[in-house]
């Protein structure tokens, strides 16, 4: 008989991959994090809990949003809410090294929210991530576009790069996506 400390790994395993089976298409996959070689597991991460998803960009004039969705997200993430900024240089306005993207994110802007590399967002070349957001609403429009995700996984609401954090439809959107059942 094996010792049963030995068979914590594979319970672990198994575990993972039963959950990975019950997550949301829009969850599938990983990304990489903005600091550091790991990767973001998106299902492991977020399933099962509302969502703040944003295309961002360090040089875009809407940057000064980060200030606001990190306010929403401290106010909101005693509830469960979750936010995931996914730079992108779709519009031209992305930092093609990533320290200077974390230098604008966290350093300029105190942003502890997760954030990816830079990623596209739209089009043929379009991560999964942002396919599945644009299937259930449209693709983003441009830099800071906002989609607000239950904890289902189903898109409740997306919000233009006008739209700033303290909006109240927004903010209705987020208290929304906090109510649904997971």
């Amino acid at each position: 008989m094996r010792a049963p400390w030995l068979m914590l790994p594979v319970l672990g395993m198994l575990s993972a991959t039963s959950w990975a089976g019950d997550c949301p298409a829009l969850l599938q996959g990983s990304l990489p994090e903005l600091r550091g070689k790991g990767q973001v597991d998106l299902c492991e991460r977020f399933a099962g809990k509302p969502l703040v998803v944003i295309n961002t960009a360090s040089y875009c004039g809407f940057a000064p949003q980060f200030e606001g969705l990190e306010a929403t997200y401290k106010e909101y993430h005693d509830q469960g809410l979750e936010m995931l900024g996914v730079p992108s240089n779709d519009f031209k306005q992305e930092d093609r090294d990533a320290e200077n993207t974390a230098k604008v994110c966290y350093a300029n802007y105190g942003v502890i929210f997760t954030m990816t590399k830079a990623q596209p967002v739209r089009g043929k070349d379009a991560i999964p991530l942002f396919v599945e957001l644009a299937s259930q609403s449209s693709a983003p429009k441009w830099n800071f576009y906002k989609y607000v995700v239950d904890r289902q996984g189903k898109v409740v609401a997306d919000f233009s790069s006008l739209t700033k954090p303290d909006d109240p439809a927004f903010r209705a959107a987020i208290e929304k996506a906090i109510a649904s059942e997971p």
